[in-house]
């Protein structure tokens, strides 16, 4: 087992202007840039534990499956979640919200709403190839127009992330190809009548994500790992970083998706160097197979 002095837990991936960063308890961070190494091993014979909920550890320091995303016993998540934005339990958040068209492949459009001081953060946190902002005003104005863009043009709110990830690398070569179908819907949503007086209208300016993200020429994923266990080790170059995701190059594998939510809650070892692999579960990807269909 790793000695304790060199074990770190992960509290997730967090974007920021110069990139994404993962974050380490204590205060640790590590830039992610592309081309860097990264390498850890799950320390042997540990199990997986409820991060907790608000900044307060998991009472009864419950494990929790190495699949789930969110590294929450039942109890914290509920907890967690009672104060969340998007759970639409807070009301009265007198901050500024914007309301915003995301994009993540052909015919794969969402309408969401995000706190103005955190700027484009939670595109890059989903994973938006790219985004316009659709308009800006109190919480539950915010909200009302995003439930009448659902009703009037059919947007959705939630895409499922695999179905984003399995377009990634198969996406249209030039920014305005990508930005057709959020400059399209833009127009037919502000042309909308129900939107609340105290909502501001913005112009359609698309944001392309594209370049930040590293995905432009990137070798395609072959697979995803599905879930850490004890004892195992990954170690591969990055490539690209979407939203949760690390693309990683494994030698005599390809590159294969990280998706860094699977993180926290286990005790980590860095590894110094060795071998390019990935000693976990991995999920191939399916490749339709030309002219069957």
């Amino acid at each position: 087992m790793a000695h304790d002095a060199h074990v770190w837990k992960c509290s997730g991936l967090r974007w920021t202007p110069d990139g994404p960063l993962l974050l380490w308890g204590g205060g640790r961070r590590s830039a992610l840039s592309r081309g860097k190494r990264v390498a850890f091993a799950v320390v042997d014979g540990s199990a997986r534990g409820c991060v907790g909920a608000r900044g307060n550890a998991c009472p009864v320091r419950a494990v929790v499956p190495g699949r789930s995303k969110g590294a929450r016993c039942e109890e914290c998540a509920r907890l967690d979640r009672a104060h969340s934005v998007a759970a639409d339990t807070i009301a009265d958040d007198p901050r500024p919200y914007r309301v915003y068209l995301a994009w993540f492949g052909p015919g794969l459009v969402k309408v969401g709403i995000t706190a103005l001081e955190r700027g484009s953060a939670r595109l890059l946190e989903q994973g938006a190839v790219c985004f316009s902002w659709l308009g800006t005003g109190p919480l539950m104005a915010a909200r009302r127009t995003e439930e009448l863009l659902r009703a009037a043009l059919q947007v959705p709110d939630r895409i499922p992330y695999a179905v984003k990830r399995a377009v990634r690398s198969t996406l249209p070569a030039t920014e305005a190809e990508r930005a057709a179908e959020i400059t399209e819907l833009h127009a037919r949503a502000v042309d909308l009548g129900g939107w609340p007086e105290s909502l501001t209208r913005e112009p359609c300016q698309v944001v392309d994500h594209v370049g930040v993200f590293g995905i432009a020429g990137a070798d395609p994923a072959v697979g995803d790992v599905v879930e850490l266990l004890a004892g195992g080790r990954v170690s591969g170059e990055l490539v690209a970083a979407a939203g949760p995701d690390l693309h990683l190059a494994v030698a005599g594998r390809g590159v294969v998706v990280l998706d860094t939510r699977l993180l926290p809650g286990w005790r980590l070892a860095p590894l110094r160097a060795g071998l390019s692999e990935v000693t976990l579960p991995v999920r191939e990807f399916r490749r339709e197979q030309e002219g069957l269909f």
